[in-house]
């Protein structure tokens, strides 16, 4: 008999709260969630859904003076990562999981050579010295296709295009050689044949290392070319979770129903693009029910008056909403 694989990470219940002059409210709220070796996740939803914020409270980097992860687990090769010391979490971030970011202007230190900021990596995480450093940051550049990697050790991040920058952002989280990569909207800021070219790199890096990658994005084209599974995110909530095929062809959460009409298709004759009603709530607010009951079409009275509970359905979908009740 074939043993199953285990999720190389599991999520469960985490809180992430955020407190300031407005008032306090959960920025991640009970959000649970496996990612298996090999696997894309997919985060999707609205700016503000708590995508990004989820992913650093996985990695413990959220801003120290106004957030505090309050509850839940993040297990990672059997330990729970909100119970490790700061000095214990810096064995994990880089060297077992490591993350792009969305801007690599900003990743990026301006005034140093790509050269100095891989082998700083490569120090690190590998204890790298001398030829073997230098060797060692030619192959990774080498690795995410950069042309001529030995002049582009001695480049700085602005001799570079935007997607030149983010493949040298993807060699310097290669460093350590990860487990888990975590990419947060990495193509925003990419036209979409560079787009195209690196999301292509991406999952090539992908197969030959099994790599888990958690992907955020708001990007439905995206996550169709690179996600194995989708969760989809509402007011710091996940509302559904299914595999991408699934999820397109029949999503059941009316929220992700809502975000799938709103994309543009060519061959739809309406008049007006699909906007859905109403803004998302306040991470202030107080809350009561579903958080999306006050914009969504089919709510009921229990959807304003009770959270639902997340359900495995039959299809294999996961999804939290009283329509669905049992």
């Amino acid at each position: 008999m074939t043993q199953q694989a285990q999720p190389i990470l599991q999520v469960r219940n985490l809180v992430t709260r955020i407190g300031g002059k407005r008032g306090f409210g959960n920025a991640v709220d009970d959000v649970s969630f496996d990612l298996m070796p090999g696997e894309t996740l997919g985060l999707v939803g609205e700016s503000g859904s708590g995508k990004s914020m989820t992913c650093l409270s996985v990695l413990r980097l959220t801003p120290p003076a106004a957030t505090h992860i309050t509850g839940g687990q993040v297990i990672f090769d059997g330990e729970d990562l909100l119970r490790k010391t700061g000095a214990e979490m810096r064995g994990y971030r880089g060297r077992r999981i490591s993350m792009i970011l969305q801007d690599p202007m900003r990743a990026l230190n301006p005034v140093l050579t790509v050269g100095e900021q891989i082998f700083e990596s490569l120090r690190l995480h590998r204890g790298l010295r001398g030829a073997a450093l230098r060797e060692a940051a030619c192959e990774l550049l080498e690795r995410v296709r950069i042309p001529d990697p030995a002049a582009g050790l001695t480049a700085y991040p602005h001799h570079f295009s935007g997607g030149m920058r983010q493949r040298v952002v993807g060699a310097i989280a290669l460093a350590g050689n990860p487990d888990i990569l975590i990419a947060d909207e990495p193509t925003t800021a990419l036209d979409v044949t560079v787009q195209a070219a690196f999301l292509d790199l991406l999952k090539s890096i992908q197969r030959q290392d099994r790599l888990g990658i958690l992907f955020v994005t708001h990007d439905f084209a995206v996550v169709s070319r690179m996600c194995d599974r989708v969760a989809v995110m509402y007011a710091g909530r996940i509302v559904e979770t299914a595999p991408t095929d699934m999820l397109f062809d029949r999503p059941r959460h009316p929220y992700t129903e809502s975000l799938l009409r709103s994309v543009p298709d060519v061959d739809r004759r309406e008049e007006r693009l699909y906007a859905i009603p109403g803004q998302p709530p306040s991470v202030f607010a107080p809350r009561t029910g579903c958080p999306f009951a006050p914009r969504c079409p089919r709510a009921m009275d229990r959807c304003r008056q009770e959270t639902p509970p997340t359900r495995r359905l039959d299809d294999g979908h996961e999804v939290s909403c009283w329509l669905h009740e049992e």
